[in-house]
């Protein structure tokens, strides 16, 4: 395994899009791969393409589709709205998401040869999702090893950054524009600053608005 190089997992939002300057900041070769897994818009695949071309980064997209057939929720059915569950976890939540990810992120790794594996997931800002966790993150990168005998890494920049710390990083990362012009985080599929209402867009603007405040000197609650 190239100890050199990496793949991130990659859908073109803030933070993955972070996750891939970190990423080319830290190794001397890396790719990203994208899963279409039946999103409500295709405006994301596209948003994930134009960065990689725009960053000159090697591209792969894997069919993930028969991830809505066994569990619909609010990110691939237009007809579901986006609420909170009797469990807690908003119907945006796709059981398994990571899981299938970063296992098939492992599978690509080793036929690139790749020893590591990028994935913007992060507990501070996670919505409860279970598979955001740390603790996930860590059995898995064991049973991915266990499981092909290679001694993957995975590495998770914002386990425990808030958006604004996110926000933070992409700024030192020279990546604060680009990222704020030309990543796709709001769940309507509007780039850049999105449509402002849905939970993503609200979380991603009160995040910027933290960090600017920060950088101003001015106190915020």
């Amino acid at each position: 395994m190239n100890n050199k190089k990496a793949i991130v997992v990659f859908s073109g939002g803030q933070d993955s899009t972070t996750c891939l300057f970190w990423a080319l900041k830290k190794f001397d070769e890396v790719e990203a791969v994208t899963f279409q897994y039946g999103q409500r818009h295709s405006e994301e695949l596209d948003c994930a393409r134009e960065i990689c071309q725009k960053l000159q980064v090697p591209h792969h997209e894997l069919d993930m589709s028969l991830l809505n057939q066994l569990a619909p929720n609010a990110l691939t059915r237009k007809d579901m709205d986006i609420t909170e569950g009797e469990d807690g976890l908003p119907s945006t939540f796709v059981p398994g998401r990571n899981l299938l990810f970063l296992s098939f992120a492992g599978v690509l790794a080793k036929q690139v040869n790749a020893a590591h594996l990028i994935t913007g997931v992060c507990e501070t800002d996670f919505s409860g999702y279970p598979d955001c966790r740390d603790v996930f993150v860590k059995s898995l990168n064991v049973t991915l090893n266990l499981s092909m005998n290679e001694d993957f890494v995975i590495h998770t920049p914002l386990m425990w950054l808030d958006k604004a710390g996110v926000w933070e990083l992409s700024d030192q990362l020279d990546a604060f524009e680009f990222v704020k012009e030309h990543t796709l985080t709001c769940y309507n599929g509007v780039k850049g600053s999105g449509c402002g209402e849905c939970p993503a867009c609200k979380l991603r603007q009160r995040g910027l608005e933290q960090y600017e405040a920060q950088k101003a000197g001015v106190h915020t609650e």
